[in-house]
């Protein structure tokens, strides 16, 4: 299955030519703000990040997001404009995290995470045979938090004060989406 595709949206896998562009994004104070990472990242060690990704098995590889666009001359070709990936798929539970990045500002708040959220999310239940797909969110992020309840997450849980920016600590909320949930509400999202 060499790509996923949603309405505007497709999927695939990540390649090292990825990497100065990865590099681009983890070290953009904006795009960051809302993800684990707190220290500027070195292009060695974003290399070294995707030979270890690549490592891993295939199911947890990162997928780049992509959208159609069109030149000057009306061409098509597919513009990258961030990353999603199953963290760590654990099968006998059959549940994995996911996280996402839009590197790409100029893309914000056009619907186009929720997309790749929900094709990823398809991907897991009807391919991965996954029956919880789950992550944190920062509280503050109410970007993030929206878009994952439109996507058909729930808040499960929260880990009180366990995020600690900009001199003030707050809440981690833990959210997922059931298999069972998702075959009642896939048509609708």
């Amino acid at each position: 299955m060499p790509y996923l595709y949603g309405e505007r949206v497709r999927l695939r896998a990540a390649e090292k030519s990825d990497i100065s562009l990865f590099y681009k994004w983890v070290n953009d104070p904006d795009v960051t703000e809302n993800l684990v990472l707190h220290y500027p990242v070195s292009i060695t060690e974003e290399e070294a990040w995707y030979e270890g990704m690549i490592s891993k098995a295939v199911e947890n590889h990162v997928h780049v997001i992509e959208i159609r666009q069109h030149d000057e001359q009306g061409f098509p070709y597919w513009l990258p404009i961030g990353n999603i990936q199953f963290l760590e798929v654990h099968w006998r539970p059959r549940h994995s995290e996911v996280g996402i990045m839009i590197g790409e500002k100029d893309y914000w708040d056009q619907g186009y995470g929720s997309e790749a959220m929900k094709v990823l999310i398809k991907h897991g239940f009807e391919t991965l045979n996954l029956n919880r797909i789950w992550l944190v969110v920062y509280e503050k992020n109410l970007r993030g938090i929206s878009a994952y309840k439109k996507c058909g997450f729930t808040e499960e849980g929260r880990l009180r004060e366990a995020h600690y920016q900009h001199g003030q600590y707050s809440d981690i909320i833990i959210m997922s989406i059931l298999r069972k949930e998702w075959e009642t509400i896939k048509e609708r999202v």
